[in-house]
């Protein structure tokens, strides 16, 4: 079991070390456990995991290795595939919600409720939908979900009224992972590091310098100095392109946080968005439709924007062969006489800062991904990720390789 739940851990990401590992059997035979499995779970968390950011995948190895044994605490899978039902929302009618706000409910212990919820648990071996006993959806207990309860234990499910004092199945850890897609909060974030492009300008010192009014300050035995600097100037230029239609289309809210995300960080000399479809061609276009005629030539581009310009290019990298290397490639509209390759090309030779977020990146090459494999040689390509957009903004922010 436990030699197992060891690979589990590595295979979701975990990377244990035999030194943690050692440590975590000596914690064993000191019996820092008690022989509790939830006191078990607390401890190995403690010692195999570096990071908030890898509490859900250490959620989900720990579910897969022990998921078998009953604890006050957890639910199986089969329970939580039985309180999955969120068709049950539809039926419970606003007439039957506003009369269960208008009823006054029966107050019950709180330590009670957790009692008889463990012990169903404990016996429960079918599913269940509506009555007052089981835990399940549409009844009247405390736990369950979607029920007509105020108050209680919410078992899997969606919140409902929000008045649960307990949440029994979540997985809590979700959001803390550095690998999962994207909000518009954590665009901004990542996109603050730009600012680290600020450069100073050549003019007269009107600026506080607090870090060095401080420094000076304490060197002349607490007697104030002040220190002025130049004031900096924000001299980033961000040229952002977003793939577009066919199988981006999945992600087309993923791309509208974005490019919230770049116009309100207010961090920018310049901000350029355009779109493409599948590969950069003769023209990208100016609306997410990609339609003929709403663009502009992808060289005129090249000559208006400079090449201090950072370029973030979005997109899944999945074309055809002959999107890529035939002339004749581009169905939506003209090639301009060159491969989508040579365009590549000549938009990695123009700018010196390109980095390409791909929202759905194979982690190994794969045949059917031949695009994305060739990219790969002439982008640096990152996930569309927490972590992946964190790394793409150090790499832009780098002066020279």
């Amino acid at each position: 079991m436990f030699s197992k739940f060891f690979n589990v851990l590595n295979a979701k990401g975990i990377h244990v070390t035999l030194s943690e590992w050692l440590t975590l059997q000596q914690a064993l035979d000191l019996g820092l456990c008690e022989s509790s499995l939830t006191k078990f779970y607390y401890l190995a968390r403690a010692i195999v995991v570096k990071s908030e950011t890898e509490f859900d995948k250490y959620d989900m190895a720990f579910e897969e290795c022990f998921k078998g044994i009953r604890s006050d605490d957890e639910l199986t899978n089969r329970m939580l595939r039985w309180l999955d039902k969120p068709e049950m929302n539809d039926l419970l009618h606003e007439e039957d919600k506003e009369y269960l706000n208008s009823v006054e409910q029966i107050h019950v212990s709180k330590d009670d409720v957790e009692q008889k919820y463990k012990q169903r648990l404990k016996d429960q071996d079918s599913e269940h939908n509506g009555g007052a006993y089981w835990i399940g959806t549409m009844g009247k207990t405390s736990f369950g979900n979607t029920g007509g309860n105020i108050g209680g234990i919410r078992v899997g499910g969606s919140t409902g009224y929000q008045s649960a004092f307990q949440v029994v199945g979540a997985r809590k850890y979700r959001d803390f992972r550095d690998d999962r897609m994207l909000d518009n909060r954590q665009f901004q974030m990542a996109f603050r590091k730009l600012r680290q492009f600020s450069t100073k300008l050549d003019i007269p010192k009107t600026e506080l310098d607090i870090d060095q009014t401080i420094d000076k300050t304490c060197n002349n035995g607490g007697c104030l100095e002040i220190v002025m600097d130049k004031p900096r100037k924000n001299s980033v230029k961000l040229l952002l392109l977003m793939d577009s239609g066919g199988t981006m289309i999945p992600y087309c809210t993923l791309l509208n946080e974005l490019f919230q995300a770049v116009h309100k960080s207010n961090h920018y000399k310049e901000v350029k968005a355009y779109y493409f479809h599948n590969c950069v061609y003769s023209h990208v276009y100016k609306t997410p439709e990609c339609e003929n005629g709403d663009w502009i030539e992808t060289e005129w581009m090249f000559r208006n924007l400079d090449k201090d310009y950072k370029v973030i290019i979005v997109g899944d990298a999945a074309m055809a062969p002959e999107e890529l290397y035939s002339k004749d490639g581009n169905y939506r509209g003209p090639n301009g006489g060159y491969t989508g390759e040579e365009w590549l090309k000549m938009l990695k030779n123009k700018y010196k800062r390109i980095v390409w977020l791909n929202p759905k990146m194979s982690p190994v090459p794969a045949p059917w991904r031949e695009a994305e494999t060739y990219i790969k040689q002439i982008f640096k390509m990152l996930p569309l990720t927490v972590e992946g957009l964190n790394n793409a903004m150090e790499y832009l922010m780098k002066r020279h390789d």
